[in-house]
């Protein structure tokens, strides 16, 4: 499902997006939800959610936590939301372009730019899922949404972001983890580490850092080759 987030403080224009984007959403036929926020605060509220949307529709100027901080907020976890902001002012590009910004939709244009806008979105936007078969029974999750998985006494636990930081586990090797999820990201730090590198924020010192705050040792023969590797894709992104 594609979720979606609404965030302005204004009744009006949250209520016009809302029916503007349950109206794409229908003639696309596309299963989705989409959640309303009255203030920035309110949006960053819960941990959560800055991963669990695709794509936040933004006010800029709101008060207490506007729609630039909001947004760096999102950036700072590495998330992969797309971000749209919506406003009636055109003086704040530089600040999206620094946080990766999909589209500006003027409020006074909603009816025209958002339809032109949401094709953007699900353009960039590649939901990924992965299927396992845990000790708590067959799970699908985002891959944007692991952090992790450790390989312990034989088995490997998988750590991933919903309300809250949950594990889950299974038996078996982290190389066969790591073969299937090769093609999303994951980087081999350690002979028991798989990180997503979306969820790193640096590499140095022998040491990978996540946006989670945990860091894990890279041993020095593997150091040099995880260092490139997490340039390549900073630099691919």
């Amino acid at each position: 499902m594609f979720k979606l987030a609404v965030c302005d403080d204004e009744k009006f224009y949250r209520d016009r997006i809302y029916t503007l984007l349950w109206g794409y959403l229908e003639a696309h036929s596309i299963n989705a939800s989409i959640d309303l926020f009255s203030s920035g605060k309110e949006f960053l509220s819960e941990m959560d959610n800055l991963v669990k949307y695709d794509a936040v529709f933004l006010d800029i100027n709101m008060e207490e936590v506007d729609g630039i901080h909001t947004a760096q907020e999102i950036c700072s976890f590495q998330s992969g939301t797309c971000i749209v902001f919506v406003t009636a002012f055109m003086n704040y590009a530089l600040e999206g372009y620094k946080v990766g910004a999909v589209r500006y939709i003027m409020k006074d244009a909603l009816d025209i730019q958002l339809a032109e806008c949401m094709d953007a979105v699900f353009k960039r936007k590649k939901l990924c899922k992965v299927t396992f078969s845990f000790t708590e029974g067959e799970k699908t999750l985002y891959t944007d949404n692991l952090l992790y998985v450790e390989s312990r006494k034989h088995k490997c636990i998988f750590s991933y972001l919903e309300k809250e930081l949950v594990t889950y586990q299974m038996y078996g090797k982290l190389d066969r983890i790591e073969e299937e999820l090769s093609t999303y990201g994951f980087l081999r730090i350690h002979k028991s580490f798989l990180v997503n590198m979306k969820h790193v924020r640096r590499i140095a010192n022998y040491k990978a850092v996540l946006d989670s705050g945990e860091e894990f040792s890279v041993p020095r023969l593997r150091f040099a080759k995880a260092r490139a590797a997490f340039v390549a894709y900073k630099g691919a992104m």
